[in-house]
């Protein structure tokens, strides 16, 4: 396993989003628990969840809880897992997400992640997505405070623009240490928040990284996945998955990006977790960067 830097700390260069275990068709814990355990197995040891990843109302922190038992009952060393949690999004139960980013909410729900993940304090905690109603120097500002309370070590920022990252980054410093935006092969919008996170030495987290190759849960539902692109050409040439072609080449956009594709099953956590030993040739890289696919 290749390693990268959050703030310091190596961590996977593949992490898991953990989303699937939890929301709409999840699996049963058996296999959600199976698949922790095969991402750990796999060398991945970064775990992204969120305390809104769940099914049903009144089950806030499904996902957290799930990933605390998972870890409970890994047989191996699990002191060098970081655990990336985020707050400030809900979900009601009508397979709808709503966006509650005030300070108060954002504290009461950073302290409630911890309790369930079973820490003294998160190791990242991420603003899940900037409140419309709320200023966004308020929101970040308790980021700030709970890096101060010692609830959380470090704060990162989700579905964020340049001008919020920027303004993030005056309000925390070094306590602001990654940025966690839709980037895929389909999906290539936030190409001036991966640049400045670069610039920054912010890692980029991009969520629904496979977009185009196979779809996020938050996309909707599963459609067909593109075929006959260069990645599904560059994926025969080399005998391996469309998922890994596009996972090596998020890897070669920047130093900084760390992809947490989501999983559901054992296989496809360990396919993706080898797109780390996959060095994509310039001629590759090239008809890749070139190739525009369907959102």
């Amino acid at each position: 396993m290749e390693y990268r830097s959050i703030a310091g700390t190596a961590v996977s260069a593949i992490g898991l989003g953990a989303m699937p275990l939890s929301i709409e068709n999840r699996p049963g814990e058996a296999r959600a628990v199976a698949t922790v355990h095969a991402a750990l197995d796999a060398g991945v040891t970064l775990i992204d969840t969120a305390d809104s990843y769940h099914w049903h109302a009144g089950e806030v922190g499904h996902n957290e809880l799930l990933i605390a038992r998972a870890l409970a009952r890994y047989g191996g060393d699990t002191s060098g897992v970081l655990i990336a949690t985020k707050g400030g999004r809900g979900r009601p139960g009508d397979g709808s997400w709503t966006v509650t980013a005030t300070p108060a909410h954002l504290k009461r729900a950073a302290e409630a992640s911890a309790k369930r993940l079973g820490v003294e304090a998160i190791g990242l905690y991420q603003l899940h997505k900037p409140d419309p109603a709320v200023p966004w120097a308020e929101s970040v500002g308790a980021l700030r405070d709970l890096i101060a309370a010692g609830t959380i070590r470090a704060a990162g920022i989700s579905n964020v623009t340049t001008g919020q990252i920027r303004q993030a980054h005056r309000i925390l410093g070094d306590g602001l240490v990654s940025v966690q935006n839709r980037y895929s092969p389909a999906v290539r919008d936030s190409e001036p928040e991966l640049r400045l996170s670069t610039e920054l030495g912010l890692a980029f987290l991009p969520w629904s990284p496979l977009g185009g190759i196979s779809r996020s849960s938050l996309d909707g539902p599963s459609g067909p996945t593109s075929t006959g692109t260069a990645f599904q050409r560059v994926a025969a040439g080399r005998g391996v998955s469309p998922q890994r072609i596009a996972l090596a080449w998020l890897l070669s956009r920047s130093p900084t990006v760390i992809p947490v594709p989501g999983a559901s099953r054992p296989a496809s956590v360990r396919d993706s977790a080898r797109a780390a030993e996959l060095e994509l040739s310039p001629t590759e890289l090239t008809q890749l960067d070139e190739e525009a696919l369907p959102g």
